[in-house]
């Protein structure tokens, strides 16, 4: 699985982008926080799990908790939210890391940003950990179709065509030229469109998948259930 160079690379590269995209309000406090909790965050049940077995202390059962991307949170997303935030506010008072709207970072902000951290952590786990074989890979690709070559249901055709016809067409006229609409407005009934379609869609998928008899491919062979619901459990908040 990635080490620390990749998680905090990745996560990096993505507070960076933000930081653009946003004109600086997605600030260095943002990305500092974000990165490092991309890695060493849930990767601390496994570093306190190592160090007790060379210390010769008894194991303990709250490492592997820990090295998750919800109980993380759960555990000790309380306490480190007061840390960074109190790190972010003496950061900025001692001219260590600037922050272009010229405060530090809330309690919650932070608690934002150690979930994002346990969540991008673990969308790199699961696409590269165990040869590809993790059960929640492996449970994505089940989605798909690896019996023989699919074949193509007319009526898989139909729905898929139709839904991928009313995202596209559905975003162009939320977001047509002079529609009198802010810009706040517009982002939110695409955001809605989105989830419309995106449901719709995997009720679809689940229903040849699992409802089905026998079991019919949804969308050919491509594992699209998995993937639609693995994005949204670690897309960053």
């Amino acid at each position: 699985m990635p080490g620390p160079g990749p998680h905090m690379l990745y996560a990096m590269g993505s507070g960076m982008a933000l930081t653009t995209l946003t004109d600086g309000r997605f600030s260095p406090h943002h990305t500092l926080f974000y990165s490092i909790n991309a890695f060493f965050g849930p990767d601390i049940g496994s570093f306190s799990d190592w160090l007790s077995s060379v210390l010769g202390f008894p194991a303990s059962s709250l490492p592997d908790a820990i090295h998750h991307p919800v109980f993380y949170i759960l555990i000790l997303g309380l306490p480190l939210c007061l840390f960074y935030s109190w790190l972010s506010s003496f950061l900025l008072h001692k001219g260590l890391l600037d922050s272009v709207c010229g405060v530090s970072l809330n309690r919650r902000q932070c608690l934002l940003l150690i979930s994002a951290g346990s969540f991008s952590h673990f969308f790199l786990d699961h696409l590269f950990e165990e040869n590809g074989h993790s059960s929640t890979y492996t449970w994505i690709l089940s989605t798909g179709w690896w019996e023989n070559r699919a074949p193509i249901n007319p009526d898989a055709v139909f729905v898929v065509g139709f839904l991928c016809a009313c995202l596209i067409g559905g975003f162009v006229y939320i977001n047509r030229v002079k529609s009198g609409k802010s810009i706040s407005k517009q982002w939110f009934q695409s955001v809605k469109l989105m989830v419309v379609v995106a449901t719709l869609y995997s009720m679809w998928c689940a229903s040849q998948i699992y409802w089905a008899s026998p079991r019919r491919p949804a969308v050919g062979e491509e594992a699209d259930f998995g993937v639609l619901v693995f994005l949204p459990a670690v897309e960053e908040p």
